[in-house]
């Protein structure tokens, strides 16, 4: 009788461990929290720093820039990508200036990559474009929230679920995380990679580009507990709905489609590196908080980052992502090319 009790004892304990276990494989909650306001903080004062001149495409400070990127993913065991040899993408000079001759040098994407434990040959893409527009008249233009902050954010992104790896829980699908160049002189990195994926486009499920989540607009001038969502149901309905369920489940944002209306004039669709993926079949969304006094001028600063909602914005990046990379099939892509 008590070797039967100690039986069904152990069993017991047994099996409340391996739910213990799967619920845990299901729920971010734990690695969604390791991405934090401070850490974004220090990232971002490095980035949109006067030291990097402003991160102009294929100048020495956006070359700078890179070089801490690439840094930060080695100090967090995070390889480049499978098939490359090494975090560099070369964007060369003469695609840069092909459409419109600015005089660019060669320039390069950043990629950093987590392969998937079950479903490796499918590949999530997370993006955000790590340039900006230099120095103008003397002045150092930092682009802190365009784009240092969904810059550090994939950064952060990265490495949670290379935290989440380490503990057992890694992706079933891979992750790439790149950051391209040229954005700022007509998404020319994003649109490179597309042309020349390292992953063929066909196995590629998702993107989710981060472009300027750090601020507030005049739109929300009473709280920063919101995020413009782009693109989401423009290709995929599974896109639009993971997006809402997971900011419902955990991140609890007030979720605003205002710029995804195709009628509307900012076109922001079109505007950032997820269109290069889109135009490609590649369901996409775009998170964005909108524009601000400072865009694009000399004062937008890393200490005008509001980086209570910039952490906020990248845990929602994350939990898409962390849906996206681990479902048991691939979302769907149910709409024709807009």
């Amino acid at each position: 009788m008590k070797k039967a009790l100690v039986l069904l004892l152990f069993i017991t304990t047994i099996s409340s461990f391996a739910q213990k276990k799967a619920v845990n494989n299901d729920d971010p909650t734990k690695f969604m929290n390791t991405i934090t306001a401070d850490k974004l903080k220090t990232r971002l004062y490095i980035v949109a720093s006067d030291e990097m001149e402003g991160r102009d495409t294929g100048s020495k400070g956006q070359k700078k820039a890179g070089n801490y990127l690439i840094s930060q993913y080695k100090k967090s065991k995070i390889s480049s990508p499978k098939g490359a040899t090494n975090y560099y993408q070369p964007v060369p000079a003469a695609y840069l200036n092909a459409k419109r001759n600015e005089n660019l040098p060669d320039s390069e994407n950043i990629w950093a990559y987590i392969e998937g434990s079950e479903k490796p040959e499918e590949v999530l893409i997370i993006s955000a474009h790590y340039d900006h527009v230099g120095v103008k008249n003397g002045e150092v233009y930092n682009g802190a929230d365009d784009d240092g902050s969904g810059t550090v954010a994939v950064l952060q992104i990265a490495e949670a679920f290379q935290k989440a790896k380490k503990e057992g829980h890694g992706p079933k699908r891979s992750i790439l995380f790149l950051h391209v160049t040229g954005e700022e002189h007509g998404l020319h990195g994003s649109r490179f990679y597309s042309e020349n994926p390292l992953f063929p486009i066909a196995n590629t499920v998702a993107d989710i580009n981060i472009d300027m989540i750090g601020r507030r607009d005049v739109e929300h001038a009473d709280t920063n507990n919101y995020v413009y969502v782009i693109g989401a149901d423009r290709l995929s309905s599974d896109l639009h709905n993971i997006t809402v369920a997971q900011n419902n489940k955990y991140t609890h944002l007030d979720l605003d489609f205002k710029f995804n209306d195709p009628k509307d004039p900012n076109h922001f669709y079109e505007r950032s590196d997820h269109y290069n993926f889109a135009k490609n079949g590649i369901p996409a969304v775009f998170l964005f908080n909108g524009v601000h006094a400072d865009y694009h001028q000399k004062s937008d600063e890393p200490d005008k980052i509001e980086y209570d909602a910039l952490a906020k914005r990248a845990q929602l990046a994350f939990v898409i992502a962390w849906d996206l990379a681990n479902r048991s099939e691939r979302i769907i892509v149910d709409k024709a090319i807009q």
